[in-house]
């Protein structure tokens, strides 16, 4: 199959953020481009999510928190009991 370069004009830091993106995603940017442009023909339309899963603030907050637990373990509140767990929870 012959190729054929194409040539396109996209703001520097834009570029620098979708190729560090792709680049964590395996690939460079003309593999981008190019299975973007093949499922957009394959599928009649402008084409798909591939994202990474990025947690949002409130989870970056939570994991953190259980990272401090488990340095300093008194932090928390441990059970023996799950009945005393689920009433407490569930109040």
């Amino acid at each position: 199959m012959a190729t054929a370069n194409v040539t396109m004009r996209m703001d520097e830091e834009l570029k620098s953020q979708l190729q560090e993106l792709v680049s964590n995603l395996g690939m460079d940017l003309t593999t981008f481009f190019t299975i973007t442009a093949k499922q957009a023909v394959r599928e009649q339309r402008i084409p798909f999510n591939i994202s990474m899963e990025i947690p949002n603030a409130e989870t970056k907050a939570a994991i953190e928190e259980v990272g401090q637990m488990k340095k300093n373990p008194s932090m928390g509140k441990s059970y023996t009991d799950i009945d005393q767990m689920m009433e407490e929870l569930l109040q």
